[in-house]
């Protein structure tokens, strides 16, 4: 029996963003449900099963912000925000309100559809409790609390085990500076930045072939850290490779 298809809800006052989206996930097998309004969407959401949401900031009727507070108070669904917004302030505010990840129009439908397989591959692993995860030559096993390069065990320190392992448990998804901080150094140090930036120095020299160019653990500036999952790659079909621009109001 074939699993069934994904549900996701694509929430964006603009009926020319919504068809680009629709066509693009129908086309790899999702199901794709419409919400114009923040309303609408809240609605949606808590009246039927849905796997994904994906979330414009700049509704008519609230701020999505609004949108993602409200239906991560209640659901762990992973949501994606769009946005013409790039401001790094307001990605940081975005994330820490339960956001998983942030995507800035105009995009590509192929970026959107690597960025949606990390995240639900995440919260598939959250609902499994699968032990391990892989970052290119890296391995992390989660279980056995053991990480491996190119199949050879790496010694680290446990504040730099804690810090992988936190970045591990959130693989493919942007981690905020603060997150970071408060669940390696606890909630004292959510400002002390320097610490983050000397361990992740620390952690590239052992897990980096070229630590000065990361390819494993990567940088978002201005909002935190990434560590990039294996599989993200994907073959984009034959359809416009950038959203429509959103029009100006």
């Amino acid at each position: 029996m074939s699993e069934p298809s994904p549900i996701v809800l694509v929430i964006d006052d603009e009926i020319q963003i919504r068809r680009f989206l629709r066509t693009g996930f129908e086309l790899n097998g999702f199901v794709v449900h419409e919400a114009g309004t923040g309303t609408e969407a809240i609605r949606s959401a808590t009246l039927r099963p849905i796997d994904l949401v994906i979330v414009d900031l700049g509704l008519p009727d609230m701020d999505g912000a609004d949108v993602v507070e409200r239906i991560r108070s209640w659901s762990s669904v992973p949501i994606i925000v769009l946005s013409v917004r790039s401001n790094e302030a307001e990605k940081v505010h975005l994330l820490e309100l339960g956001a998983d990840d942030y995507v800035v129009k105009p995009f590509g439908m192929a970026e959107l559809l690597a960025r949606v397989r990390v995240a639900l591959r995440r919260q598939m692993r959250a609902v499994s409790g699968e032990p391990t995860v892989k970052a290119g030559p890296l391995t992390i096993d989660l279980a056995a609390r053991a990480v491996l390069l190119n199949d050879k065990r790496l010694t680290l320190t446990p504040k730099e085990y804690r810090l992988l392992q936190v970045l591990a448990q959130h693989a493919g998804n942007v981690v905020t500076h603060q997150h970071l901080l408060k669940e390696v150094w606890g909630s004292i140090h959510v400002h002390d930045t320097h610490y983050l930036r000397i361990f992740v120095r620390k952690l590239r020299q052992k897990i980096e072939p070229h630590p000065d160019s990361p390819k494993i653990l990567v940088t978002e500036l201005g909002v935190g850290y990434r560590l990039v999952q294996s599989g993200n790659e994907l073959d984009a079909p034959a359809w416009p490779e950038s959203a429509p621009a959103k029009s100006e109001t």
